[in-house]
């Protein structure tokens, strides 16, 4: 690649375009290294650098002046990735001869844990959820609405898929026979992941009460997505999933900051930990490029390991 003149815009612009090329990047992902590396070229302007001149002492004034803006930890680190990342590739593509992000240190920073409910808290969710679908004198959309959401919770559960890849599932999904659904995640990676009986059921009662919307001779003409609506992506979106959820925790008498579909895929993980999977089984069905993601979960782990000490060591205390 040749620019020995090229402006840190048309940096970006290639090492996004790598990004997406090569790594399979999605759009929230290329938009998050394209705001990052924007404000860390806005504060190379005002010290007289750029991408093909700064040097490891500009990119600490850049960490410190983040610090003093009162970014977080997390943020922090965040923005030293992406010159990690974006100093890597020029020296690869040689633009630069040296990488002066190479020997950088992080802030420090403990992961904090996922909120996770309990399965008594699922179950919780599960029934009212049930309950509202045999509600008497409710009308036909109503009780789709209803089928939906319990459909929506069972294959959640079942699946542990992220929102956005639960709300764009194909009709086809819900095939009778299906016993695993391929699931298309981040960079347009595929998967297959495995469906129970209940999500199976769940997905069956939801499409008979969408023929029953529909009327008779109807069924024939289903949309292509297993939870359709009428915006500009043909299917529910994840806030609309997201709000219907935390009206179901409340009447549930659960509190709705503690529930939302991301942590409903934290419990699918927690709670296969805690019966004993393997944590390289949870990475490949939460669809995890790197173990490290997933490790976030070793504490479900460790007190597992723990209690199966204190239960079955026979010197254990009683």
């Amino acid at each position: 690649m040749t620019s020995g003149k090229a402006s840190d815009t048309q940096l970006t612009g290639l090492f996004l375009d790598m990004l997406a090329a090569e790594q399979g990047a999605g759009t929230n992902t290329l938009d998050a290294y394209r705001r990052d590396l924007e404000d860390f070229s806005a504060f190379l302007a005002r010290v007289r650098r750029t991408f093909l001149t700064a040097g490891t002492q500009t990119l600490r004034d850049y960490l410190a002046d983040l610090d003093t803006r009162g970014f977080k930890s997390t943020s922090v680190a965040r923005r030293l990735s992406a010159m990690r990342h974006l100093f890597r590739f020029l020296l690869n593509e040689r633009v630069r001869t040296d990488d002066p992000a190479a020997i950088l240190s992080g802030p420090k920073r403990g992961r904090s844990l996922p909120k996770v409910l309990s399965i008594a808290d699922v179950d919780r969710l599960l029934a009212h959820a049930r309950t509202a679908i045999a509600t008497p004198d409710v009308s036909p959309a109503q009780r789709l609405r209803a089928a939906r959401l319990y459909c929506l919770l069972e294959v959640l559960y079942a699946t542990g898929l992220r929102v956005s890849e639960l709300v764009s599932l194909p009709l086809a999904a819900a095939r009778r026979d299906a016993r695993m659904i391929v699931v298309r995640g981040k960079g347009n990676k595929e998967r297959l992941v495995p469906l129970n009986e209940a999500s199976r059921q769940a997905m069956a009662d939801y499409l008979a009460a969408m023929d029953d919307q529909r009327g008779p001779g109807k069924a024939a003409a289903r949309p292509t997505w297993l939870f359709p609506s009428f915006g500009e992506s043909g299917h529910l979106t994840r806030q609309h999933f997201a709000r219907d959820l935390k009206d179901l925790a409340a009447a549930a008498g659960l509190a709705p900051r503690m529930v939302s579909p991301h942590v409903l895929r934290h419990a699918f993980a927690s709670h296969l930990l805690h019966n004993g999977a393997d944590l390289r089984i949870v990475q490949t069905l939460l669809g995890h490029t790197d173990i490290s993601t997933t490790q976030i979960y070793t504490h479900v782990v460790e007190e597992r390991l723990k209690s199966l000490v204190r239960d079955l060591h026979p010197l254990a205390e009683t």
